[in-house]
């Protein structure tokens, strides 16, 4: 990894903090972005890029300056799962990483939006699962292609998959082993919009920002509060909304905003 000068700045004005050999990390905006960058690859993962992937989101998710996380990839592909050059040997470690990379998506207080740009195959795939939210090119497409490996779905596959299509498609997905074009992933589920692939790098940015300028401590309750539901009972949900909502209604910022709704009610 090469640390960079907080002043250091790319092309395109974003604030570079962290320039990895196979993953770039910037800030701009409070926006947190994590490119994997193998696009001679396709963005495939081995361990030096998982180790980094790691570090990065890591990194993002403890700044108090990163309000949204994106994760995305450079080149044509998302990421086409595992380098099947150091499969063989590194399968396990692979397998390993997914779980601990899974687990920190899902931890990050942050809202984590996958902006898929191209195929996401496999562990890329479901990397792009773990993200709270995935936003697509046209051109892109998704697929649990293990079985054409002889194995079964990592990185979460098993767990993200069945609660976004349901048990029997997504068993139909695990045992086709088909890439499912963009249309396709969008009426499932596996995809939450599709734009034109020229137009997906602005409408990630605007999703982002609008998600930045909501109020920090209520967007990070709702996912937690979100994600905790599918475990738990009705109750202990209900439970969980009047804490987060009790600390909320005595913070500055709530507060602001409510007298500021109910003064523009009465001046209507």
């Amino acid at each position: 990894m090469h640390w960079c000068r907080s002043g250091d700045r790319d092309d395109r004005g974003a604030r570079v903090v962290a320039a990895y050999d196979r993953v770039l990390v910037e800030i701009t905006g409070g926006i947190g972005t994590v490119t994997l960058n193998r696009p001679e690859k396709l963005n495939a993962l081995d361990r030096e890029l998982c180790d980094e992937l790691r570090e990065a989101l890591a990194l993002l998710t403890r700044s108090e300056a990163v309000r949204v996380i994106i994760v995305t990839g450079t080149g044509r592909a998302f990421c086409a799962g595992a380098d099947l050059d150091v499969l063989g040997e590194d399968g396990p470690a692979l397998v390993a990483a997914g779980k601990e990379v899974a687990l920190a998506l899902r931890a990050a207080p942050q809202p984590v939006l996958a902006v898929v740009n191209g195929p996401a195959a496999g562990g890329g795939a479901n990397l792009a699962l773990a993200c709270d939210y995935r936003i697509a090119s046209d051109q892109a497409s998704i697929g649990q292609v293990f079985h054409k490996l002889g194995l079964v779905p990592d990185w979460g596959g098993s767990f993200f998959l069945p609660r976004l299509v349901g048990t029997s498609r997504a068993l139909e997905l695990i045992w086709s082993a088909r890439m499912v074009p963009a249309a396709e992933a969008l009426a499932l589920g596996l995809f939450d919009r599709v734009v034109p692939h020229t137009d997906l790098q602005t409408e990630a940015r605007r999703l982002a920002e609008l998600w930045a300028s909501q109020p920090v401590g209520a967007v990070r309750r709702a996912k937690e509060a979100l994600y905790r539901s599918e475990a738990s009972s009705l109750a202990a949900v209900l439970d969980l909304e009047i804490k987060q909502q009790t600390e909320l209604f005595a913070s500055p910022e709530a507060r602001e905003r409510i007298e500021g709704a109910s003064l523009a009610r009465r001046s209507r």
